[in-house]
């Protein structure tokens, strides 16, 4: 995987200023997919629930960066922080396995058309916790 270091050397992520402002709208917009998400489910058009929970979970990783003053510009960058968050034991390595799935997961169903009800019920429920991660980490 690449690192923090490599993804700014690339401008793959760009330091910036904490941005609490941007990190307000970015946990809102997760928590407007995770409701599609939701509500993609109970219609059981799982390709969908799929697709917003990862977007959701994306949302919410930007919140972070924002907080922690990082741009992405490609989405493996958000992977890069998110690591390096968590060597500094500022989130569990679950988190950013949880969003490596749904990342997976929004591929297959996007580029693949492979998915399921098991796979959206699944990512629905990393998505809720990975949403109420960055809640919290944004308290702090």
């Amino acid at each position: 995987m690449i690192s923090l270091k490599q993804c700014i050397e690339k401008r793959f992520l760009i330091k910036t200023s904490p941005d609490k402002e941007l990190s307000e709208k970015e946990l809102n917009e997760s928590a407007y997919d995770l409701g599609k998400a939701e509500k993609a489910l109970s219609d059981e058009d799982y390709k969908w629930s799929i697709v917003k929970c990862y977007y959701s979970m994306f949302h919410a990783a930007k919140a972070v960066l924002y907080d922690q003053g990082y741009i992405e510009k490609k989405h493996i960058a958000v992977i890069a922080v998110l690591e390096h968050l968590n060597k500094n034991g500022k989130i569990e390595s679950r988190h950013i396995n949880d969003f490596k799935a749904a990342m997976s997961a929004r591929e297959d169903a996007d580029y693949h058309y492979s998915y399921s009800r098991e796979t959206a019920e699944f990512d629905l429920g990393i998505c809720r916790e990975f949403h109420e991660m960055a809640r919290k980490f944004l308290k702090k």
